[in-house]
């Protein structure tokens, strides 16, 4: 079974095209994509994770 790919959080601004600040307030009021913080305090997000967000927000709108 393959691992799922994981993105770093400055992959994901870029994807979404948001700054690092706007991304997250997004994420205190909770409408950021699930993201995964590693033991060493970094973020990651899982590509499904991001995708599903992309539909969510694509169907909003």
């Amino acid at each position: 079974m393959a691992r799922p790919e994981k993105l770093k959080l400055t992959e994901v601004l870029t994807e979404i095209k948001m700054s690092r600040a706007a991304f997250y307030r997004m994420r205190a009021r909770g409408k950021a994509p699930k993201l995964i913080k590693l033991p060493n305090g970094q973020i990651r997000c899982r590509r499904s994770d991001l995708d599903a967000w992309w539909v969510e927000h694509e169907t909003a709108a």
